[in-house]
């Protein structure tokens, strides 16, 4: 991100908010250590997202610790917990910058990052953000991807691989993400030819959706396509399973999650395909990266783990680069990064707006272990460069 579009930004996000919060963010610390914020979901329906990425999160720092720590400093993840609320959100972060932070990493629901990433922001930090919807464009930096890197990519797989004709969406009408995302799939199919039969907001929440199913069956479409995050996706799925719909099930990212499997069951899971990033096992070389996780933390990696372990890093790596946490010269060092890389592969960063290019977007399939898994069928018939096959 070039200097004076992030200055005008931050000018423009502090003239916008009026919570007041004091800048205290330096290359002096906050004592003996360097304190990040880790801020996700870490309670509510989707803690157990945000448990893998505290835990990703403090792999990486305990490792940096370990290595002699960062500019002759310990890291300290303090976790950050949002509950998936953007409400929620400003109180946790608003309390965490008071306290005094260095850097941070998060949050992972766009709708929270919109109200906590300025926040973080005009405190002078430099965030690291698991955001993905495009509205977040320039808050910061991430390794995760955007909208519109995941929509074409949603769309060729139902429109190539599993050649529809027809598609029914349902989307979660209260997120941010999840309503940009539906809108942009609905867009890019109509240009591919494929007609939306239905566009049906959902609200999230319930314990039955065995109505909304009713509805995408009466369709008749080809795909039924589920923008959503995990806990609505993963019971319509074992819905349309149960059900014996004959419309071929697939899950969005936001859905992606262990927690999808979880909820719908192995056997449902695997008859609904989800829109995600590699699973972390996935990944080329993850082999030491997961076999560590499971020594430290007696247990898989969880979905995002991977991704924060790596935000901690990357964020490590500029500020040595840059000799501190001073957002000016981390962001420069950021801007440039080219080919670094770490548990998610390769990671080069557009600084026009902060991302990973490209994103690591894939279509995964739940296999008979109840995990998460790149489908092969779809990285052949897409030529993906991830997969088995």
């Amino acid at each position: 991100m070039k200097s004076l579009t992030r200055t005008a930004l931050a000018l423009a996000l502090t003239a916008a908010l009026t919570l007041g919060v004091v800048a205290c963010s330096d290359d002096s610390g906050s004592g003996n250590d360097w304190r990040i914020g880790l801020e996700a979901p870490l309670s509510g329906d989707l803690e157990v997202l945000g448990s893998g990425m505290l835990k990703g999160a403090q792999m990486a720092a305990n490792e940096i610790n370990e290595s002699g720590g960062l500019l002759g400093r310990e890291v300290t993840i303090v976790p950050i917990d949002d509950a998936g609320d953007p409400a929620t959100g400003v109180k946790a972060a608003n309390e965490a910058i008071k306290k005094g932070l260095d850097g941070v990493v998060g949050p992972y629901n766009s709708g929270v990052g919109i109200e906590t990433l300025p926040l973080y922001i005009k405190d002078g930090l430099v965030p690291i953000r698991l955001t993905s919807d495009d509205s977040t464009n320039g808050l910061g930096f991430t390794l995760q991807p955007m909208t519109y890197q995941i929509a074409p990519v949603a769309t060729k797989a139902m429109d190539e691989w599993l050649g529809a004709k027809t598609v029914a969406i349902a989307y979660d009408r209260t997120e941010a993400y999840t309503k940009t995302q539906a809108s942009s799939v609905r867009a890019d199919l109509e240009s591919a030819g494929v007609d939306v039969v239905a566009y049906e907001g959902i609200e999230p929440g319930k314990d039955d959706y065995s109505k909304e199913v009713g509805k995408l069956a009466g369709t008749g479409a080809d795909v039924a396509y589920l923008v959503t995050y995990f806990p609505e996706g993963g019971l319509i799925a074992k819905e349309m399973f149960n059900q014996k719909v004959k419309t071929q099930c697939m899950a969005d990212y936001g859905a992606y999650d262990n927690g999808f499997i979880e909820t719908a069951g192995q056997k449902a899971a695997a008859n609904c395909p989800v829109v995600g990033v590699p699973a972390p096992s996935d990944f080329e070389g993850s082999t030491n990266y997961v076999e560590a996780y499971g020594s430290e933390f007696d247990e898989d990696p969880g979905t995002w783990s991977p991704y924060t372990y790596d935000s901690v890093n990357f964020l490590a790596e500029g500020v040595r680069q840059a000799k501190g946490f001073k957002a000016g010269p981390l962001e420069k060092a950021l801007d440039g990064v080219k080919g670094w890389k770490g548990w998610t592969g390769s990671v080069t960063i557009n600084p026009k707006n902060g991302n990973r290019e490209p994103g690591t977007v894939v279509v995964v399939t739940t296999n008979s272990s109840g995990a998460f898994t790149v489908d092969d069928d779809w990285a052949k018939a897409v030529g993906a460069p991830y997969g088995n096959g």
